[in-house]
């Protein structure tokens, strides 16, 4: 448990962080491009300045794409005129019109759902607001010229395999149990789970934090699939739970063609362990995010290079 001068601390770094993502109002309107390439996130009001580092920060080294939002429902007026302002007018979607029959709904699951939407026209990169592009990607700009789907590491030794390989490494669960996670309980069960087309299954651990997806006419077919298998071998109460849109994503991804895993050393998760010097991408998980001070040099950092864009 955390002692009260952790969570003081915490939160004093929290709203350190915030005044200094103020100054992303400040650096030049974003260069959108209508190319094939959509970034796109789901965010609301209370992380408007983190999201604008986020997706400033990678449109200025990617140097690619348009911006389209879905809506958590907390957007203001004040904010989309923030949006139109900074990032070219981008689409904003309202997060009760995307149907999510028969997948779960919340969770995140509009999110992926309108992504495989989305990528029937245009390659879609789901980015997450607690992200910072330190650097160019050409891991990234390759995977979209070949046309492949990628993704973020959920772990370092994370590899793609077909199912029976990946389920041998992962380590004995009660898939049925309440305190088992969902992503474990899903990846345990996964040998269980046909998808018509897709033989045999692959997965890999990846994080949705970032992720690529290919322009691709398969829309929800996959994930629908998944999620009405996963309802029937977990029950419904065990599988729609937050969490199992990442087990989605991840089947989504390992089942395309040749998609891309991006090398951890240059694209990760931080978890307090430093940030590697030619390090490219870091997701700033909630857990370590005001741990130390990367994010806060991070977001300086960001926000400096776009001034310098001017």
């Amino acid at each position: 448990m955390a002692s009260l001068g952790e969570h003081l601390n915490w939160h004093w770094k929290q709203w350190r962080h915030r005044r200094l993502a103020r100054g992303i109002l400040a650096t030049p309107p974003a260069m959108v491009r209508d190319d094939g390439v959509i970034v796109f996130s789901m965010i609301g009001s209370a992380v408007l300045l983190p999201y604008l580092v986020a997706v400033k920060s990678l449109l200025h080294h990617l140097r690619r794409g348009r911006v389209v939002i879905l809506d958590d429902g907390t957007l203001t007026s004040a904010d989309r005129a923030v949006l139109a302002a900074q990032l070219g007018d981008p689409q904003i979607i309202p997060i009760d019109s995307v149907v999510t029959d028969p997948c779960p709904r919340r969770d995140v699951w509009e999110r992926l759902l309108t992504i495989l939407d989305l990528r029937a026209h245009d390659y879609v990169i789901q980015l997450d607001s607690d992200t910072v592009t330190l650097g160019p990607v050409p891991e990234v700009a390759s995977a979209i010229a070949a046309g492949r789907s990628f993704t973020l590491l959920g772990e370092a030794d994370a590899r793609l395999l077909q199912v029976d390989a990946f389920v041998a490494t992962r380590r004995p669960v009660d898939p049925l149990s309440p305190a088992t996670h969902v992503q474990d309980a899903s990846e345990a069960v996964l040998g269980r789970v046909d998808l018509p087309g897709h033989a045999p299954l692959r997965y890999v651990r990846g994080c949705a934090g970032f992720a690529g997806f290919a322009r691709s006419g398969d829309g929800r077919g996959v994930a629908e699939t998944l999620s009405l298998a996963m309802d029937e071998v977990l029950g419904q109460r065990q599988w729609r739970r937050w969490g199992s849109e990442q087990v989605a994503a991840n089947v989504v991804v390992a089942n395309d063609p040749d998609p891309v895993l991006l090398p951890y050393a240059r694209y990760f998760n931080f978890w307090n362990a430093g940030v590697p010097g030619d390090a490219a991408f870091a997701h700033f998980i909630g857990t370590y995010r005001f741990h130390g001070n990367a994010y806060l040099r991070a977001t300086r950092d960001a926000i400096r290079q776009l001034r310098g864009a001017e």
